[in-house]
């Protein structure tokens, strides 16, 4: 399997982690993470470690990733953000924000193909939107990751 599908479905498995934790947030992450993967029978723990670094990750700089959401998301409540696309969104932002060797462009596009996936056909717009705004901020190139 190539590393672009590999990260696909880390992206699809810490997504999958992301909403559940945000309706009911555990208080031992760690150990509902060994409950969680353990649930993922189709590949070894290992195989997820690229959803585990995205999951703590975007838990770590939850204040920080929903302040940008919460300015760049206009004329829309966060409160009213659909938890499936927050956390699409907070996946992506924390790409955009922490993972320089990433392309911004990349982490959009997978947003947009997990929206795909996950939500609505208006959520796919939405998402682009806020993400599109978000790249236009960062001052780096859209298409570079910055190890290029």
């Amino acid at each position: 399997m190539s590393q672009f599908n590999q990260r696909r479905e880390c992206r699809g498995a810490a997504l999958q982690y992301l909403y559940a934790w945000s309706v009911n947030q555990p208080g031992d992450v760690a150990g509902d993470l060994q409950l969680f993967f353990a649930h993922l029978e189709e590949h070894p723990r290992d195989y997820y470690a690229f959803a585990e670094e995205l999951i703590h990750g975007a838990i770590a700089h939850l204040p920080e990733i929903d302040a940008h959401i919460k300015g760049l998301a206009h004329n829309w409540e966060f409160e009213r953000i659909a938890k499936i696309d927050l956390g699409i969104l907070r996946l992506a932002m924390f790409e955009m924000l922490y993972r320089k060797d990433i392309p911004p462009v990349v982490s959009i596009n997978e947003a947009i193909d997990l929206s795909k996936l996950y939500s609505t056909a208006d959520s796919k717009r939405f998402i682009n939107g806020v993400l599109d705004r978000m790249k236009d901020k960062l001052g780096r190139d859209a298409r570079r990751s910055s190890s290029e």
